[in-house]
């Protein structure tokens, strides 16, 4: 399709109050009605896992999805990489050839990417300085792609992590230019959780007053992973056990710190549907109130907060998903599929197609919710 047939422009919308349930919370889980599957495709009666999701007899149909979890490497960003002596082996054409992408895009139901580096990102593995050039080449590059398609792709800003100084710095450098409409951070670096240090909070409170969501994803090797080595294979397995409770412990550790009372206006996007962070709420609200001295004051239930983040529908089985509305509503979840560093999820709007959804309930999953999140209409 043409990106002019795409009519989605840059503006600032409201904004609603966390703490209203949306119109899609817990009423919606009675109508999560499976659409049957072949056999083939069905491990459980429950519905297929994301990665055998298909398009139906009507087939792909316009492109929907805005993805607010897609990976990409441009090649001056590459370049740059290897000048370091740290070339990427092997890269995926998708992740740089933007005209192979759209058309991929086109063909998988993919209306628009927020481009983000994947967990290969170097911030460990580089000094500040050469952080803060990396950081310039990559969201330079993000603004001239948003430009040259300004329907199909806009960025999450990279930034120099190891020096909040040089981070912020960035990010006033890119802030408000063309595409532009969040942050990319990692969880962590080095299992040091640099975004609660008092050193990075002018960085925090200048992304709040940006209006930009944060949109997290863990950082790959052992020496940044949670559990160090204990899931780095064989079979290699940090993504997808590791990762995910590094995602828990972030989110948990915003609320036990009272972070989200002190910047009210932050919005967060949790990978890989929050890690175990939805499932493992009430535990944390258990140790928290009812085994501890009860000394951590925080202003809301935890319960509420919840809802302070948003969730990609990353998570595979549908069960978990119907678990996942459940806890949030449909309002706090977006479209996240990995892509390119994963490459199972071949059709993401077919991910939905086996439910049953109200049409509000599918369009804010599928767009809605991240084009409140990016300030597009």
């Amino acid at each position: 399709m043409k990106d002019s047939e795409l009519p989605i422009r840059g503006s600032m919308i409201g904004r609603r109050d966390f703490f209203k349930v949306g119109a899609g919370a817990a009423a919606t889980i009675g109508m999560l009605n499976v659409v049957t599957a072949s056999a083939q495709d069905r491990p459980s009666s429950q519905g297929v896992p994301w990665w055998a999701a298909r398009p139906g007899k009507g087939g792909v149909g316009k492109p929907a999805a805005i993805d607010m979890h897609a990976h990409w490497s441009p090649e001056p960003y590459n370049k740059v990489l290897a000048d370091l002596n740290q070339p990427i082996a092997n890269p995926y054409p998708l992740d740089y050839d933007l005209d192979k992408r759209r058309q991929w895009m086109d063909d998988h139901g993919d209306l628009m990417h927020c481009l983000t580096l994947s967990g290969a990102m170097p911030w460990q593995r580089t000094s500040p300085q050469e952080g803060a050039h990396l950081a310039q080449v990559i969201n330079d590059t993000g603004i001239q792609v948003h430009q040259k398609y300004p329907y199909r792709f806009v960025t999450g800003v990279e930034l120099p992590i190891r020096d909040p100084e040089l981070a912020l710095k960035e990010l006033n450098r890119v802030a408000g230019a063309p595409g532009v409409r969040a942050v990319h951070l990692p969880d962590s670096i080095e299992r040091r959780d640099y975004i609660f240090d008092p050193d990075f909070a002018p960085v925090l409170a200048r992304i709040q007053e940006l209006n930009y969501p944060i949109i997290f994803h863990q950082m790959d090797g052992a020496v940044n992973a949670f559990g160090g080595s204990r899931t780095a294979g064989p079979p290699p397995l940090a993504a997808g056990i590791d990762a995910p409770i590094e995602h828990t412990f972030l989110a948990s550790k915003f609320i036990y710190t009272g972070t989200l009372d002190r910047y009210p206006n932050l919005q967060f996007v949790l990978p890989h549907a929050g890690g175990a962070f939805p499932y493992l709420a009430g535990r944390l609200e258990h140790f928290l109130y009812h085994m501890t001295d009860r000394s951590t004051s925080i202003q809301h239930p935890v319960r509420d907060y919840l809802r302070r983040f948003h969730y990609d529908y990353l998570i595979y089985y549908p069960e978990a998903f119907r678990f996942l509305m459940g806890m949030v509503g449909s309002d706090r979840i977006v479209v996240g599929t990995d892509n390119f560093a994963a490459k199972d999820i071949e059709y993401p709007t077919a991910v939905l197609d086996q439910f049953n959804l109200p049409a509000a309930d599918r369009d804010r999953i599928l767009k809605g919710n991240a084009m409140r999140l990016l300030h597009l209409t």
